[in-house]
């Protein structure tokens, strides 16, 4: 007997309201994007990791994203990606959810990437589509459902436009929205307009997670419910205050930490992402290493100007 597309969606999100446990914890609040240390020789560094991951729960954190873009993990080898989602999910000891980065170009090595994850046990899976030759909205569509359906957790979608070939238009993410565990967004396209539209139109459906390219404040007033971001992963402390501040509407008190803090986001647009937030966390004492090869480390006037930033939000040891 052959299925039909309707038929297959049908069984397959009865067989999800099944598997998935009943007591899994919303995702909300401040999910810093991990960096991924790694050695001149390619070995993942644990022992800084493991460090890296305490300090962020210490610090107040409410989960943890590996292998986002602040991760690198399109510089990465499966095995490399792999021992990192590892060492955070051992490190964080259940504390916090883990949301674990995937991405590939192909819709199958995607899912057997996100499978293999969530039997590591992620408590979530972030969904990033590489992409080559243009794909249709059609297939941006078959790859995210297609990654959501051999998972039984949630499953963020994370469209940014400056890197992606491939679109998350509103109608794509429409469609994408009737997937059961597809329940999240980390919108990065720095466009307000594009963000209010989300929310009118599926903000019943999925829940909204700012982006550093977005001024998260505003997120949060638009009804987000959180900040996954590479910044959260220098100034943790700065980043849960203003959450607080939010989540509790004083929204004076969290417009004067959010103009203090956006000198910070302002420098990672400035310099590239991942080099720039390696170079913040070595300055804090953390030896993450190096940009993976071709990325090369911050120098000169550039190291310079962030540690002052740093300084200027008191983030340095």
């Amino acid at each position: 007997m052959v299925l039909s597309r309707t038929d297959t969606d049908t069984s397959y999100r009865s067989n999800i309201e099944r598997s998935r446990p009943v007591n899994r914890k919303e995702f909300v609040g401040v999910f810093p994007y991990l960096v991924s240390p790694v050695d001149s020789d390619g070995k993942v560094k644990e022992d800084v990791l493991r460090s890296l991951v305490d300090h962020l729960i210490k610090s107040g954190v409410h989960g943890l994203t590996p292998l986002g873009s602040t991760g690198e993990y399109a510089y990465l080898t499966w095995p490399q990606r792999r021992k990192v989602v590892e060492i955070v999910i051992d490190a964080a000891t259940g504390r916090v959810p883990v949301v674990a980065g995937v991405a590939h170009t192909s819709t199958q090595e995607a899912s057997r990437q996100a499978r293999e994850l969530e039997a590591m046990g992620a408590d979530g899976i972030l969904a990033i589509m590489d992409s080559y030759f243009p794909v249709s909205p059609k297939g941006v569509v078959s790859y995210f459902s297609g990654i959501a359906h051999v998972v039984s957790c949630p499953v963020v979608l994370y469209t940014t436009p400056s890197f992606q070939a491939a679109n998350l238009s509103i109608e794509v993410i429409q469609e994408l929205a009737e997937v059961p565990n597809i329940q999240y967004i980390k919108d990065a396209s720095a466009n307000t307009g594009h963000l209010l539209t989300l929310v009118n139109q599926v903000g019943d459906r999925i829940k909204i997670f700012s982006a550093s390219a977005h001024i998260p404040l505003f997120v949060m007033m638009l009804g987000g419910v959180g900040w996954m971001a590479g910044p959260a992963c220098v100034i943790p402390r700065q980043s849960v205050e203003l959450y607080d501040l939010a989540v509790a509407k004083r929204w004076d008190e969290a417009m004067i930490v959010q103009k203090k803090l956006w000198s910070i986001n302002r420098v990672f647009q400035k310099y590239a992402l991942a080099a720039c937030i390696k170079a913040c966390l070595k300055l804090q004492g953390f030896d993450v290493g190096d940009p993976v090869p071709p990325l090369e480390p911050l120098k000169g006037p550039a190291l310079e100007e962030v540690k002052e930033v740093l300084q200027g939000l008191g983030a340095l040891r």
